[in-house]
């Protein structure tokens, strides 16, 4: 395969920084833009389509980049597509559209590339009545989940014993009636706090496992990266980084042959799993980032996930 490597990323993404670090280390060819910040102002696009298929090039203020020479795709959170600030939103709003399909269908559609997730299985993986759909059919335990905007539904389960947890379907920032704006973390919820506003939206309510600890496994490809998280004070330790502790693990073997079913059956190479561990040893399954953070954890596990990413990019091993 070609030794180009074609990183989608934010320019100001630590995580993307050290993937990079590593490719260069592996004197890769890297080619790195971000099209929803760059396009069209910085980026030049002409692809070409006919019964040959694909051709054409990208050229950035810095690169140039054959379409038909990619040999791999790091799909790395860039930024959405928006339109630009002006006084014609109507025009601009077109143009975002038209980048989103006509560009990034193209970064979409590369000939025999392989991709670390492609865009589209990301999309769809971000799904969670998919996840958890997934994530059964693969052999994990998921615990009972019920979504409804019935406020009835909604009350009845979480007045069954063992605690009830209300997460957000998708991690919109939520306006308060002051204007400022926040992010809905999970947290308990009991049937009392539980109105008719239920009715106005679609709400995932889940049994509350009883855990001794939080587990986040990085998987890539075949390699896992297992990490028990400790110390959070309360159920979402997202919102406690200060107070947590990192210790490595090594995930039952089961557990990983379900994770690789789950990553297969959606078509994906990464995922970022979160578990709750429970006192028996059960490893439950929450949820799957398809895109997932994994800097920020004490060495050598960054770098350890860096170079799995960096190698299958380079030799493009795993699922596409």
């Amino acid at each position: 395969m070609s030794t180009t490597v074609l990183v989608i990323a934010c320019s100001d993404d630590p995580t993307a920084d050290l993937v990079l670090d590593e490719l260069h280390e592996r004197d890769a060819r890297v080619v790195r833009f971000d099209p929803g910040a760059d396009f069209p102002a910085e980026i030049a696009l002409s692809a070409t389509f006919d019964s040959s298929g694909l051709a054409g090039s990208i050229e950035t203020p810095t690169r140039h980049l054959d379409l038909s020479g990619v040999g791999a795709v790091y799909w790395r959170q860039p930024t959405p597509y928006r339109p630009a600030p002006g006084p014609d939103q109507s025009s601009a709003a077109w143009a975002a559209d038209q980048a989103r399909f006509g560009l990034g269908g193209v970064l979409a559609a590369l000939p025999d590339a392989f991709y670390l997730n492609h865009p589209f299985r990301n999309r769809d993986a971000e799904y969670k009545p998919l996840q958890l759909t997934a994530a059964a059919a693969s052999g994990l335990s998921v615990p009972r989940t019920l979504i409804t905007n019935r406020p009835d539904r909604a009350r009845g389960f979480a007045a069954q014993p063992g605690g009830t947890v209300f997460k957000p379907l998708w991690s919109t920032p939520y306006r308060t009636e002051d204007g400022k704006w926040r992010t809905i973390w999970a947290h308990p919820i009991g049937a009392e706090e539980l109105d008719q506003s239920v009715s106005g939206a679609a709400h995932l309510f889940q049994r509350q496992v009883d855990k001794v600890a939080d587990i986040r496994v990085t998987m890539v490809g075949s390699q896992v990266f297992p990490v028990r998280v400790n110390g959070a004070p309360a159920l979402d330790w997202r919102l406690h980084y200060d107070s947590l502790t990192y210790e490595v693990v090594e995930a039952p073997a089961a557990v990983v042959a379900g994770m690789r079913a789950y990553l297969d059956r959606l078509g994906l190479v990464f995922g970022a799993f979160d578990f709750c561990l429970t006192g028996d040893g059960t490893w439950v399954f929450l949820e799957c980032n398809p895109n997932g953070q994994w800097a920020w954890f004490d060495d050598p596990v960054p770098s350890e996930i860096a170079g799995a990413i960096a190698d299958a990019l380079t030799c493009g091993k795993g699922s596409s």
